[in-house]
Formats: structure tokens, C-alpha cells, sequence
């Protein structure tokens, strides 16, 4: 009886010059230097029998159509390697809240930007946030209010209210995706906007911009001049 020995998952990887590897790469150029796929095949660790882990992490990719889809919906993957992927996520989505945290929103808009994106990249639903402001436009919540199908959701006026009175805002960011298509606002969008601006102007909140997320796209309304 012959007994067939699988192969070792990471043979194909350790056949590699040792400073070839992903994550040797990482730590002599740093993860900048790095593609996509083996930025991700750090996080993997190893592979499957006859293949690499920079091979998996490639089909991966593909497979998910964007690293934004992957994040969302990284089930395409085994258990270990998913708990690995959103624990990474969820570190970067938190230290991007810290940095809008602990400084002025309006002089940090990147930072503004990048953590909308991250919150609402890749989900398969349209969500609506409210990140609440101090008087001094230090962040000091951001809150999901609302969820919805792929293509609408339904925003009230009085909950968003009700939530900046709670936290006591001074002013407040809105965000929401669109999982199905462009970082462009509907009619439903500018009005729901203008609707929400009246109702908070009647408790001396301001808005100061309403951003809609699209993949790795996004839109501004006051860089539209649309508040």
C-alpha cells in the first residue's frame, strides 16, 4: 500500500530565495513596497498544498473583485485566516476614529475620509453613520443610525436628531454607501440631505458635509457646494 504524503503547504514559499518572501520583503522594504497580494499574503501566513501563500492570496483577490469586497465579505477564506484579515481591518479602522478623535475634523479631511471608507467600503447594504462634533469639531462618536438592501435605505429625520442632542453635537458629518454604484448623489440623496440640515438647524447643529462612499470612491456635498 502506498501512502500518499500531502504536500507541505508552505514548500512552494520556502523555495524562495528567504529575501523574496512576502514578508521578508515587508520587513526590508517595507509593506508600501509590497503588492496587494502580498500584503495579504502576510496576514495568510501559509498556503495550501501546491500552492503559495502569495499564489492564495492572489486567487483571493480575484476572486473578490477589489481588496474594499474583500474586507466586507472575506468568506472565501477558512476561519483563522478571516479572524486574522477583520482583526487587522478593525485595527486600522480604529486608529483612523483615534486620529479624527483627537484633533479638529475639518483640518484633518483625509483622515475624515479614510474613515468612512473604511467603515462603509465593501458592506453589501447601504448604511447610514453620523459622526457627532464638539464645538470644537473633535469627534465624539460615530454611530450607525440606519441599514438597508443593497440599493436604499430609509433615514429619519428625528432618530439623526435625537442622536446629536444625545451627544450633545455641536455639528455634525453624515456618510453612506453605495454598494451597487457611484459615488454620485440621487435626487433622494440632496433631499434627504437639505431635510436633515432644516431639521438640526432648529437645535443649532450644523452639518458640515454629507460624504457617499462607493468602492474606493467618494463624494462630498460641500466640496459640491451642495450644503
Amino acid at each position: 500500500m502506498n501512502t500518499r504524503i500531502p504536500p507541505d503547504p508552505d514548500l512552494i514559499q520556502r523555495t524562495w530565495p528567504r529575501t523574496e518572501t512576502p514578508t521578508a520583503r515587508l520587513l526590508t522594504l517595507g509593506p508600501q513596497a509590497l503588492s496587494d497580494a502580498e500584503v495579504l499574503a502576510v496576514l495568510l501566513r501559509k498556503g495550501e498544498p501546491a500552492k503559495s501563500a502569495r499564489e492564495l492570496a492572489q486567487e483571493v483577490l480575484t476572486q473578490a473583485g477589489s481588496i474594499s469586497a474583500l474586507l466586507g465579505r472575506p468568506g472565501t477564506l477558512d476561519v483563522e485566516a478571516q479572524a486574522r484579515i477583520s482583526a487587522a481591518y478593525e485595527l486600522v479602522r480604529r486608529a483612523l476614529k483615534e486620529e479624527i478623535s483627537s484633533r479638529d475634523a475639518l483640518s484633518s479631511p483625509r483622515a475624515v475620509r479614510d474613515f468612512l471608507r473604511t467603515a462603509l467600503a465593501g458592506k453589501e447594504h447601504e448604511v447610514f453613520v453620523l459622526i457627532a462634533l464638539d464645538a470644537q469639531h473633535r469627534v465624539i462618536s460615530c454611530d450607525e443610525l440606519f441599514r438597508g438592501t443593497l440599493s436604499q435605505t430609509s433615514v429619519y429625520p428625528r432618530e439623526v436628531v435625537k442622536c446629536a442632542l444625545k451627544y450633545n453635537a455641536a455639528a455634525v458629518i453624515f456618510g453612506h454607501n453605495h454598494p451597487s454604484g457611484a459615488a454620485e448623489p440621487s435626487q433622494a440623496d440632496s433631499i434627504l440631505t437639505q431635510s436633515l440640515k432644516s431639521a438640526l438647524a432648529l437645535v443649532d447643529i450644523s452639518v458640515l458635509d454629507h460624504f457617499i462612499v462607493a468602492g474606493n470612491s467618494m463624494m462630498s456635498f460641500a466640496e459640491r457646494g451642495l450644503l
